[in-house]
């Protein structure tokens, strides 16, 4: 059985992403900051059934990753969801937010793959999805708070040469969501999180002969 894992899995889009790929048959490491929060929402899949275990990343710290790359699990599946919002424009403020955005939505996502895709690349199968944004599409205008923007276009850009670097049999894409009810996204969203999680899982769990390095919207491929 291939293994998921899938960053900021304990609630919103990712706990559907972990909650979709347990379903289509797959074990899913359910990754979240901190212990209480992985090992709960992992309980609550696995109580219904579903192959799904928790475990500690923070992908905004290399040791964190580190930590779990140590543990030499078998991944096949990358699902880099972990997110964050930080409002403000380029020129004003203390810039903290986007430092942070750039090793959550860059940083992290280069290292986790740095950490799984080779193996992957070895085995001759792998799928890697990064959950992106329209806000980080050159096509769509770069809209939303600059930080965001910014580094979800840098990580649409990592999905592009990690496809080209990946190795034969490994699909590299990217997802917009849409706007989704989350915490992030809002109780007005036009989206249920399971709506939200469903192009990742497609992306996930893609044939052979499917799409490699590509940015999808339900399903179909958008401009970057």
């Amino acid at each position: 059985m291939r293994r998921a894992l899938v960053t900021g899995g304990n609630r919103g889009i990712g706990f559907e992403i972990c909650r979709g790929l347990a379903a289509a048959g797959m074990n899913v490491l359910l990754c979240a900051r901190n212990e209480s929060d992985a090992e709960g929402a992992a309980a609550g899949l696995a109580a219904a059934g579903l192959p799904v275990e928790g475990a500690v990343v923070d992908v905004a710290s290399p040791e964190s990753i580190d930590r779990l790359a140590a543990r030499e699990l078998r991944v096949d599946v990358l699902v880099n969801n972990a997110g964050v919002l930080a409002p403000g424009v380029l020129l004003e403020g203390s810039g903290d937010g986007m430092e942070e955005s750039a090793a959550v939505h860059l940083f992290g996502p280069w290292r986790l793959a740095r950490a799984f895709v080779p193996a992957m690349a070895q085995r001759g199968w792998g799928r890697v999805v990064n959950v992106s944004s329209g806000w980080g599409s050159f096509a769509e205008g770069l809209g939303g708070p600059a930080a965001y923007a910014i580094t979800k276009a840098a990580l649409n850009a990592l999905t592009v040469r990690l496809a080209r670097e990946a190795g034969a049999g490994v699909k590299v894409n990217a997802m917009c969501p849409g706007w989704v009810r989350t915490r992030m996204g809002g109780g007005n969203a036009t989206r249920s999180t399971a709506e939200g999680a469903d192009t990742a899982v497609w992306l996930a769990t893609l044939d052979d002969d499917g799409p490699t390095g590509g940015f999808f919207r339900d399903r179909k491929r958008v401009a970057w």
